[in-house]
């Protein structure tokens, strides 16, 4: 009789004590399973041109962010500032304008500027689903291959820039032009 009572009691016990230990999990801090791998590949419209097809190549070629915001997300707002100031000092930054409405966003950019030399207009969420997103901002270091080498879920910050994001970027810059010096 009491083997049958505690039974119950040592699995809700367990469960209990998994469920505290994944509340106590930063979800920015999540592995992304695309680290390592090649930028998964998309076909959309560029924001501000419905005429002209984005693919990922327009992403490769150069170490560069590619950043995941909308106009809707308060917190993609505050992190711009950073974003300008990271593409004034020749950072390449392309983006998936995710889940917006393509007049908002625009109007958005012309009122307050743009960090973005490409923009992919990702109204459904398809390809930011194929990226891993998981919410907005998100930001994605990818290598001059288009190799995905960082994933950073929620907004940067200048900490967050000069501990990890910078000294990859440089680290990256560097391989390239070492890979470029040998052919």
């Amino acid at each position: 009789m009491k083997l049958r009572l505690l039974i119950p009691l040592v699995a809700v016990s367990a469960l209990l004590g998994l469920l505290f230990i994944g509340l106590g999990m930063n979800s920015r801090d999540l592995p992304s399973p695309l680290v390592g791998k090649p930028a998964p590949p998309f076909e959309l419209e560029a924001l501000e041109d419905a005429g002209r097809t984005l693919t990922e190549q327009d992403f490769i070629g150069e170490v560069a962010l590619v950043n995941v915001w909308a106009t809707w997300c308060s917190t993609c707002r505050a992190e711009k500032p950073l974003l300008m100031e990271l593409a004034r000092g020749g950072i390449p930054i392309h983006a998936f304008n995710y889940r917006d409405e393509r007049e908002a966003a625009v109007r958005y950019l012309d009122v307050s500027g743009s960090p973005y030399e490409v923009i992919a207009y990702d109204p459904s969420g398809d390809a930011g689903m194929d990226w891993g997103v998981y919410a907005t901002p998100e930001t994605y270091v990818l290598d001059h291959r288009g190799v995905i080498r960082y994933k950073r879920i929620g907004p940067l910050n200048r900490q967050l820039l000069l501990d990890e994001v910078l000294p990859l970027v440089e680290k990256l810059r560097a391989e390239q032009e070492q890979e470029a010096a040998q052919t």
